[in-house]
């Protein structure tokens, strides 16, 4: 094989498995179902709301505290635009976008929508200039990340 032989690997996964959340995600998700709130775990040592909220800071190392509501309204800080089909999920094209909430001092992962994907440059664009987006809760909320989305702000 030369160095510019490009390898690939067939391969595939399937298989079942159950998520064990712990005391601080199991909160997080319940927040989300019955209450429609997003809800983050303050850092003692550098004072971040850190969302989705877990129990230990990943700057400081230091257990988390007091739980923080964060806000509804955020800012794309990184996205990306999915083209390819994956098992599970919607039919492409789909954006995804990592958002800072208000309050919050790190981004949470989550679909967008408002956005024209026939138009993968316009929308990219769109996302490039870091625009502020709104939280929309599902109606029928079950405590999982699906239970809300992202949504351009005109």
């Amino acid at each position: 094989m030369t160095a510019t032989e490009l390898v690939t690997i067939d391969g595939a996964w399937n298989f079942s498995y159950r998520y064990f959340a712990g005391e601080t995600a199991s909160r997080f998700f319940a927040e989300l179902r019955d209450h429609r709130r997003i809800v983050g775990r303050r850092c003692p040592g550098c004072d971040r709301v850190l969302v989705p909220a877990r129990s230990f800071c990943d700057r400081c190392f230091l257990a988390t505290t007091d739980w923080v509501p964060v806000g509804t309204h955020g800012v794309v800080e990184t996205f990306t635009v999915l083209t390819a089909a994956f098992p599970g999920m919607p039919e492409p094209p789909l954006a995804i976008a990592y958002v800072t909430l208000e309050g919050a001092g790190t981004a949470l992962l989550n679909f967008v929508e408002g956005l024209d994907l026939t138009d993968l440059e316009g929308s990219a664009a769109v996302l490039l200039a870091r625009p502020s987006v709104e939280v929309v809760f599902a109606d029928d909320r079950q405590g999982r990340m699906t239970d809300f989305h992202f949504r351009v702000r005109p």
